[in-house]
């Protein structure tokens, strides 16, 4: 490749960097508080109906190795949990690791369905989601986050 196209790619993508640099922080915390609201949407409907909660980790959702009502606790506890840490930024990268183990054991306890023909946009969220809280884990929470301002 000849210098000067090496130079304008090498200008084009320092350009590109330097114009989206300010929006990398809004951008994490667009991830931050759409993945958080999907979950505390989740774990706010289990609190509501505990006893439907229930009945679901007993009868619908297959989850390993947890006694279902264990499951029931520890999954509407992550739900809940994990997103409000991840909304204000705090230990972002473990409440957001912890919001992927969360994600993960859902599509375990669920594959029956999740996995069926004709549900792979609901798996589709699933896998969405769990980008979404790998770029966290990956990136951090960004400047806009008590992680950052603690870390000033």
């Amino acid at each position: 490749m000849p210098g000067y196209v090496r130079s304008l790619i090498v200008r084009a993508n320092g350009l590109a960097a330097r114009l989206v640099r300010p929006l990398q922080d809004l951008f994490l915390l667009g991830l931050r508080l759409y993945v958080s609201w999907q979950f505390l949407v989740s774990g706010w409907e289990k609190l509501q109906d505990w006893d439907t909660t229930l009945v679901l980790f007993h009868e619908e959702y297959h989850t390993p190795v947890l006694p279902p009502d264990v499951a029931a606790v520890l999954g509407t506890f992550g739900e809940l949990a994990f997103p409000a840490l991840l909304v204000v930024g705090l230990l972002t990268r473990y409440a957001a690791l912890g919001l992927s183990f969360v994600n993960a054991m859902a599509v375990v306890s669920y594959a029956h369905v999740l996995l069926a023909e004709g549900y792979e946009a609901a798996l589709g969220q699933h896998v969405l989601w769990g980008v979404m809280a790998a770029t966290l884990v990956v990136f951090g929470a960004g400047r806009v986050s008590i992680d950052h301002f603690l870390e000033r």
